[in-house]
């Protein structure tokens, strides 16, 4: 029943499309959680910043943004990221991509745990003299990322569907390689199958083990 699977890499497919979820997940964090800082930083020009990224990118297609990372970044700018082989190039690119794209997401799920955060704390913190950097590291933000694991376990999920638009500038993940033993094949149903169980089997456990994770790290207030 599954011969047409003969020939091709199903496991290196997905093994790729773990990758770019695994890397852009590290990137949005990071610069998702930098532009939550900035949302309820006191600088004017900081928050301005962050609330106008967030508002343009969430707004605009994840398509539109990996084909102007390919299109745009690489081939009008030469920005490369240090890559030689157009096939790493195009996965480095992919991250960056995603990553840009999620972190408007990230923001906003860190901005709410923030909020959830009660104002006395941050003002005990400012009162002993912490700076609101000092405030949002070591008092808010640990807080704010136990309340929202729950709503990242949602990122994430949504992260790794999103890594098939990839296949839009020829990395070879999951979604690029069913479009190719689609046009082989005349197995359409089963191949879809074959690749929805896949993205079943990498989306599900993340979002059992993190709605755990999300329960016994829950803030009790």
């Amino acid at each position: 029943m599954f011969d047409f699977l003969e020939g091709y890499d199903v496991l290196g497919a997905f093994w790729m499309t773990v990758k770019l979820t695994a890397l852009s997940a590290v990137g949005s964090l990071v610069w998702g959680t930098l532009l939550a800082g900035m949302r309820v930083s006191p600088v004017p020009l900081m928050r301005g910043f962050a609330t106008a990224y967030v508002n343009i990118v969430r707004n605009i297609p994840l398509t539109v943004i990996i084909l102007f990372s390919s299109l745009g970044l690489a081939d009008v700018f030469g920005m490369t990221l240090g890559a030689e082989d157009f096939k790493v190039q195009g996965f480095r690119l992919a991250v960056l991509g995603l990553s840009a794209y999620t972190a408007a997401f990230v923001c906003e799920a860190i901005r709410s745990g923030i909020n959830t955060v009660p104002m006395g704390q941050a003002e005990a913190a400012r009162a002993i003299g912490l700076s609101f950097t000092q405030t949002l590291t070591l008092i808010v933000l640990p807080q704010a990322f136990r309340s929202v694991i729950g709503p990242l376990a949602n990122v994430l999920i949504a992260l790794t569907k999103n890594t098939t638009v990839a296949a839009a500038i020829g990395v070879a993940e999951a979604a690029y390689l069913m479009k190719t033993m689609i046009e082989n094949e005349a197995q359409t149903l089963l191949i879809g199958a074959v690749f929805a169980f896949g993205f079943v089997v990498l989306t599900l456990p993340t979002g059992l083990i993190l709605g755990w994770l999300s329960k016994r790290l829950a803030v009790k207030r």
